[in-house]
């Protein structure tokens, strides 16, 4: 089987709409979300810098929420927490 190059993509698969990246869920795409435990975080809020999607938001009293519409599952914020706050657990239906 001959390797697909860039060039043999279906052309009409491109989506063509301006400005229309916010009606997907790209939180479809994941395997493993992050849950937190709150009672353990410090506010520094180095999961909300670090998280490349920007899917992390803060909250009125300071501490973050995961908006899981757009998490894809990283694990980024889990990694980068120093308080052990995220726990990335598998996905269910």
């Amino acid at each position: 089987m001959a390797e697909l190059t860039w060039r043999d993509l279906n052309i009409g698969n491109i989506i063509t709409d301006p400005g229309n990246a916010g009606s997907y869920c790209t939180g479809d795409w994941r395997t493993d979300r992050p849950v937190r435990d709150q009672s353990k975080c410090n506010k520094c809020g180095l999961c909300w810098i670090y998280c490349p999607e920007a899917a992390i938001y803060p909250t009125e009293d300071g501490l973050f929420e995961t908006n899981l519409f757009y998490c894809k599952g990283c694990g980024i914020c889990a990694a980068e927490c120093p308080k052990s706050v995220i726990t990335m657990v598998e996905e269910k239906e």
